[in-house]
């Protein structure tokens, strides 16, 4: 599900992959539906593609996102509040996610995964992360 939501560099939002274009993909900004190209040059990430930093390892943004969800509900973060107090977004997350390495993840990135958050609930997503449940059925019949 994830996959298919791009982060651009250097451009606010999160946006849906729609299709590839000759040196370009067309993209469809998440919330307004305003449809334009990303070119080659722009850096494009996937969401399915991003993990965090966590005391055991590498965490999928899907599983991050879904712990995030549980936690809140499926109701919107005040990002702006938390964000004005020192500490309140590591001690936030820190709440969602007990592992998160504090050295290598910062307020930053913590308020962008909160506001990618609030953009995909806001879009009517609830569920993140892969299930391995629908890939393994794949794997049984290429084993075949």
């Amino acid at each position: 599900m994830l996959r298919e939501i791009i982060s651009i560099t250097g451009k606010p939002g999160l946006f849906r992959l729609l299709s590839q274009a000759k040196g370009a993909l067309i993209v469809e900004e998440l919330g307004t539906g305003r449809r334009f190209p990303a070119h080659a040059r722009e850096k494009v990430v996937s969401l399915g593609d991003i993990a965090m930093y966590t005391e055991s390892g590498d965490t999928p943004l899907g599983e991050i996102l879904d712990k995030v969800y549980a936690a809140h509900e499926g109701k919107p973060i005040d990002v702006k509040a938390l964000a004005a107090q020192k500490g309140a977004l590591k001690e936030e997350f820190g709440k969602i996610v007990e592992d998160f390495d504090r050295d290598r993840v910062h307020d930053g990135d913590v308020k962008k995964l909160f506001t990618w958050y609030n953009l995909l609930i806001a879009n009517g997503f609830d569920k993140f992360a892969e299930k391995e449940e629908e890939e393994a059925p794949e794997a049984d019949a290429a084993a075949e």
